[in-house]
């Protein structure tokens, strides 16, 4: 980790300076941002957060804007700068545009009151968002931004007065289509249902997503179906919309915006007011025809035969009924519209949606009822900026539109459990005020209080903070319905595993976090392993006062991220163990641990290091039989060493390092609790070498030196090629592909395989220490390291390096090590190629869960590859 002073600069710690230096392969993968200076951007409506990384020197290369009658959508996007690393000697930099192949970025997406443009106008003034260095952004007339909805006329004169800059209005109807078609195929977790509270997130086949009816809900409705990109026709609608919701509801009840309607809906009962079709039966069904006493046969119809004034009705109950009237009855067009196109899906989204609990239930109550079940209303999690989004992709060629959901990453910062409602702030500039910003949350119970800043929120729209965030209360009755919009990252050299066997099914999560009683287990396991990992993640940063606050700034972000997903599990999208997992290794880099265990692992890979040459020794004096089940066995014993494990934790505390490994493999006992070895060794002994074997490794210390590096070097000895595969970014003690080649060079002073397969394979191309890489023959098997793409301990096949997809393709055997990689994710996933998982059950939850088993269980599963 760099010294306090060079990690607030944003410069490399010196090891990782000299880490950088070896000509190993490189990625532009997932996790490679400079995180110093980071600061939070909250939106200015919903739950919108984003991040500056002032230190990344993004440009900003275009933003669009959605202007309608009730709010403005601003969408930009920041560009990741190709680093000069990246490039061959005498390569040209690419160009700043978008257009083509560029290194990668992320899209923001802000909202703000219509009727407070002033405050988006500073906004984007601040930000410089007008002063874009995009050439295809010029014209005659200057700058000229994207724009669409009918505001795009209507404050044309105010842009250019105080921004000068041109609106280039694009059509509202061509915007929408894009931005939904974009949206299903960039982000995974888009689409969902919801009926009667309960999210289900909706996989969408990219090569199945026509036609569909996209039902946009502004002030009326418009009712379009969609046929293929740019190929959509509008087919129906209705005056009869939010503008009628809204006016209606501020005659009816005296509210003053969309907002207020909405939560006193919640607080009513409709049957004070509607004539249902028990008033009509004296309390019985109308069974013959399928009509239940509870189902609304006048909308306001009890409200003729009574003698009451308007003042005698409660808001609450008016409000209701009259969400209830609208949504049932665009609902029932809609489905009619569905059924006369032979649709198969409908989309609802527009400004009356909003992420409202009740609206998405009324709506999709509708769709139910009419269709008796056969058809499901559908949502978009980003539906607010599907005009927004379309003006953005409306810029000349830019290639966006084209990538697919591999490609895209969405994070969710720090601000992202308290974004919503009316918590905004001021710009944060650096990471003192930004823990400054974390500190001033005041801890009451389950009850977070958000003090009020005290900068100008010049950037963030309405400023302030207005009222308490908790599961007891909350800026909106329905906030918690609602699902946060984070930074969209675009990463275009993410690529899906190519050795999938069905990527379109493949689930990397074997735990279901859906079931509440899961999810509360490891919501507690995380929060008890709180402490010590802040404790850890101090200690790397020498322990100083900064360091401690950043710990204690941490500590209050993540137990924020878990209070929220406690209370909507599907804000974050679809929730499984492996994001959870990431999303705190993420939140440890945003207060800059970059690596909270580094010390850890130097001292056990030490430790690990100077026992090696007696284990090589050892192995070499056995028969090929007999030496397999040892490594094997070995790779299981050694696999305890996870510092991410509350019972390896406790084991530390009663041994060293060795002392725990002798244990563990003397309790190698076999038949383990999955135990596939003897058809492994079968295939091992009679089949021919594998080609080229990945080899997805887990924890540095001896889990690596002691239990893979043995694996991989009895493969080269085979003649088999050798990838070693690790995290891009550290994750607990996990090693990463940057220590690797460090690691290797060490054992190969001990080993001439190793010492020529490293060379051939370019992990020792610079290395010194080696007097006799002369001596190495061309014959020599490949031992290669390479970055996963990942910074957790888990695993996504949907989305590695573009340098693991391509070697993957040659490959004809999958290890993978290790609870997180081969347990907790993958274990059910299947390949087209040989796959052997390994793992000691460091979790007796899980052990019982999977296996029926007990904790330090063993599992060795092999797998022939179902196309083999």
């Amino acid at each position: 980790m760099a010294t306090q002073s060079s990690a607030m600069d944003g410069e490399p710690p010196a090891s990782q300076q000299q880490q950088q230096q070896q000509s190993i392969p490189r990625s532009l993968s997932r996790p490679q941002l400079d995180l110093s200076g980071a600061a939070i951007q909250g939106s200015t409506e919903d739950r919108n957060p984003s991040i500056l990384l002032p230190n990344q020197n993004d440009d900003i290369s275009h933003f669009a804007i959605d202007i309608g009658g009730s709010l403005i959508k601003l969408i930009y996007f920041s560009r990741h700068p190709e680093p000069s690393s990246s490039r061959r000697s005498g390569e040209q930099p690419k160009s700043p545009s978008l257009r083509g192949h560029f290194s990668g970025g992320r899209l923001h997406f802000v909202k703000f009151e219509t009727g407070k443009i002033n405050e988006c106008l500073d906004f984007i003034e601040s930000k410089r968002l007008h002063c874009c260095n995009d050439p295809f952004s010029r014209s005659e007339e200057g700058i000229t931004i994207k724009a669409t909805g009918g505001g795009a006329f209507k404050y044309a004169d105010m842009f250019k007065e105080r921004l000068g800059v041109t609106l280039d209005k694009e059509d509202e109807m061509d915007c929408l289509v894009a931005g939904a078609n974009f949206l299903q195929r960039a982000i995974r977790d888009e689409a969902f249902t919801h009926l009667e509270g309960n999210k289900q997130f909706v996989q969408i086949d990219q090569s199945d997503m026509f036609p569909y009816l996209l039902v946009n809900i502004g002030s009326g409705v418009s009712m379009i179906k969609v046929d293929a990109d740019g190929q959509f026709q509008r087919v129906s609608g209705t005056n009869v919309g939010g503008g009628t919701f809204w006016g209606l509801g501020r005659l009816l009840t005296g509210c003053k915006t969309f907002d207020q309607i909405l939560e006193l809906s919640q607080q009513g009962d409709n049957s004070a007011i509607d004539m249902l079709v028990g008033d009509i039966y004296g309390g019985l069904d109308y069974s013959k025809i399928g009509l239940s006493a509870s189902t609304i046969a006048s909308s306001f119809g009890r409200v003729i035969s009574e003698t009451k004034s308007l003042s005698d009705y409660r808001k609450e109950d008016i409000a209701l009924s009259l969400l209830r009237m609208i949504s049932y009855n665009i609902g029932q067009i809609a489905y009619l519209n569905a059924i006369r196109y032979k649709l198969k899906r409908i989309f609802f989204g527009g400004f009356f949606i909003r992420g409202h609990a009740y609206t998405m239930d009324t709506m999709s109550f509708a769709i139910s009822f009419w269709s008796k079940g056969e058809a499901q209303a559908m949502f978009l999690r980003h539906e607010g900026f599907l005009g927004a989004l379309g003006a953005f992709l409306s810029y000349d060629k830019h290639g966006l539109a084209n990538l697919t959901a591999h490609q895209f990453v969405e994070r969710f910062p720090m601000g992202a459990p308290y974004s919503g409602g009316n918590i905004h702030g001021p710009l944060i500039r650096d990471l003192n005020e930004k823990i400054t910003w974390m500190e001033k949350f005041v801890q009451k119970g389950g009850e977070i209080t958000a003090p009020v800043p005290t900068g100008y929120p010049s950037t963030t729209g309405l400023g302030g903070f207005e009222r308490p965030l908790g599961r007891a209360r909350s800026l909106r009755s329905d906030s918690s319905a609602a699902l946060n919009v984070g930074v969209l990252h675009l990463i275009p050299s993410l690529e899906p595993f190519p050795l999938l066997a069905d990527p379109k099914t493949y689930e990397p999560n074997t735990i279901d976090l859906g079931d509440l009683d899961e999810r509360e287990y490891w919501f507690n396991i995380l929060s008890e392993q709180l402490p010590n990992l802040v404790e850890k993640a101090v200690a790397s940063e020498g322990g100083t006062d900064n360091a401690k606050r950043r710990g204690d700034a941490f500590a209050q972000a993540f137990r924020a991220h878990l209070a929220r997903l406690r209370e909507e599990p599907a804000a974050y999208g679809k929730l499984g163990l492996a994001n959870l997992l990431e999303l705190r290794e993420e939140c440890l880099r945003e207060f800059h641990f970059t690596d909270a265990y580094r010390a850890i692992k130097q001292r056990e890979n030490e430790a690990s290091l100077a026992v090696l040459p007696d284990l090589f020794s050892e192995l070499d004096t056995m028969d090929t039989e007999t030496r397999l089940l040892t490594i094997i066995e070995g790779v299981l014993a050694a696999n305890i060493f996870d510092w991410g494990s509350r019972a390896c934790v406790e084991l530390y505390q009663s041994g060293t390092i060795i002392e725990i490994y002798r244990m563990s493999r003397n309790k190698m006992q076999r038949p383990w609790r999955v135990d596939d070895f003897d058809a492994f060794r079968n295939r091992w002994m009679s089949g021919k070498p594998h080609y080229r074997a990945l080899l997805f490794v887990d924890n540095s210390g001896a889990d690596i030196v002691l239990g893979m590096l043995p694996f991989a070097r009895e493969l080269l000895r085979r003649g088999t090629e050798v990838v070693l595969v690790a995290n891009t970014l550290p994750a607990i003690n996990d090693v990463t592909y940057m220590e690797l080649p460090t690691v290797v060079a060490a054992a190969a002073t001990h080993c001439s395989i190793l010492r020529e397969a490293a060379i051939a394979g370019g992990v020792l191309l610079n290395s010194t220490s080696l007097d006799d890489r002369s001596a190495t023959t061309s014959t020599a098997p490949r031992l290669m390291v390479v970055q996963s793409g990942s910074g957790s301990p888990c695993l996504d096949f949907r989305q590695v390096s573009s340098e693991l997809a391509i070697l993957a393709e040659e490959a004809d055997l999958i290890v993978l090590e290790g609870m997180g990689r081969s347990l907790h994710t993958n274990y059910d996933a299947r390949f087209t190629c040989e796959a052997l998982k390994l793992a000691m059950v460091k979790n007796q939850r899980l052990a019982e869960k999977l296996f029926n088993g007990a904790i330090y269980d063993c599992i060795c599963r092999y797998e022939v590859g179902l196309k083999a």
